[in-house]
């Protein structure tokens, strides 16, 4: 089947709601470079919040084509069977919305890319559990200070590194007080990306093992002053899939 260069996919993007941070217009720019990274490869961003509405929420999945899965707050531990140990800002709601989001996304065989926290919900919500804490990784908030960066090492034969290729080393930013390690790592999810810390080597990328694309990358390559441009091409392979999904899965209608 020839794909069509020109169609633009659905793109469904969860995200925190700018208004309730403390620093909104910070938080509004945030937001919009999600839909600003999607929308440079061809695609359309429908963006939603937990302020959606249920009928607001069955559209979007419905008309969805892929589902980009953004940073923000932790997860609850209660979601991979723990207390909380570590665990800072949560909110459930936005669990549920992801969680509902996620499920609709599988149902209808969707792309999925996760970032930041993006990653640890694709883990979570597929059956893996978190490292509540761990030192050394957060760094300045985004707008507030020079981004933490360290390295990641590809995992060679993965999805990941091909998009990335050659690189087999490279420099990311990172904004995360909370990781995935080997043990936590969920069924069906191989881990991509490594990077050290002093709890050990932690999973800074994974990806689905059955050959849909399902992606999570620790860092936040939405933030491109802070980001090396390969990352580009992860966004254009995940609006490319979203694109071909939406014509080999056409979606579901949504009568009016």
């Amino acid at each position: 089947m020839t794909l069509d260069p020109t169609a633009q996919p659905r793109i469904v993007v969860t995200m925190a709601v700018a208004a309730w941070h403390d620093k909104p217009a910070l938080a509004e720019q945030r937001n919009a470079l999600y839909g600003a990274a999607i929308e440079r490869h061809g695609a359309i961003p429908t963006l939603l919040d937990v302020r959606a509405t249920d009928e607001e929420r069955r559209v979007a999945f419905a008309s969805m084509d892929g589902l980009l899965l953004s940073g923000g707050v932790d997860i609850h531990p209660a979601r991979y069977g723990q207390t909380t140990s570590g665990a800072k800002e949560i909110s459930r709601q936005r669990d549920e919305l992801e969680a509902a989001a996620w499920d609709a996304a599988a149902a209808g065989g969707r792309p999925v890319l996760g970032l930041c926290r993006g990653l640890q919900a694709i883990n979570v919500f597929s059956g893996g559990s978190l490292l509540q804490h761990v030192d050394g990784h957060a760094g300045p908030s985004w707008g507030e200070g020079t981004a933490h960066r360290h390295p990641v090492r590809l995992e060679a034969g993965t999805r990941l590194a091909a998009v990335l290729a050659p690189a087999d080393t490279i420099e990311v930013n990172s904004y995360h007080h909370q990781a995935v390690r080997p043990e936590d790592l969920a069924p069906g999810l191989v881990a991509n990306a490594w990077a050290d810390s002093v709890a050990g080597p932690l999973v800074e990328g994974l990806e689905s093992d059955d050959g849909r694309f399902v992606i999570g990358v620790q860092c936040h390559p939405e933030r491109t002053e802070s980001t090396p441009p390969a990352f580009e091409e992860l966004f254009a392979a995940f609006v490319e899939a979203a694109r071909e999904t939406a014509r080999t899965a056409p979606r579901v209608p949504v009568p009016g």
